[in-house]
């Protein structure tokens, strides 16, 4: 079982950037995939960015160039780095973690918000 705390929303200008991360705890060696989604009022749940345990990266066509994903090696914890932040990016952000213990398992963070206005 697997247990995600994302942490590091907030309210930035437009331009300006935010740091989110999530942290991992529970049956961490058996995931496969973790990354990021967001959803916000009114839309679908969508994926942003995501890292595979082979690193492997991928972004949503909206994000690519201004956020990054990456793990952060000393600690348990996945990080998004988000640049060049547009009102667009406003939503709540949610970590996601994918493992396979026989069958896909799917677990989810609580949700950070972002709120990208001047």
């Amino acid at each position: 079982q697997v247990q995600l705390v994302e942490s590091g929303g907030g309210l930035v200008q437009p331009g300006g950037s935010l740091r989110l991360s999530c942290a991992a705890s529970g049956s961490i060696f058996s995931l496969y995939a973790m990354g990021w989604y967001r959803q916000a009022p009114g839309k679908q749940r969508e994926l942003v960015a995501e890292i595979t345990s082979g690193g492997s990266t991928n972004y949503a066509d909206s994000v690519k160039g201004r956020f990054t994903i990456y793990r952060d090696g000393a600690k348990n914890t996945v990080i998004l780095q988000m640049n060049s932040l547009k009102p667009e990016d406003t939503a709540v952000y949610y970590c996601n973690g994918v493992l396979y213990a026989g069958v896909k398992m799917t677990y989810w963070g609580q949700g950070t918000q972002v709120t990208v206005s001047s």
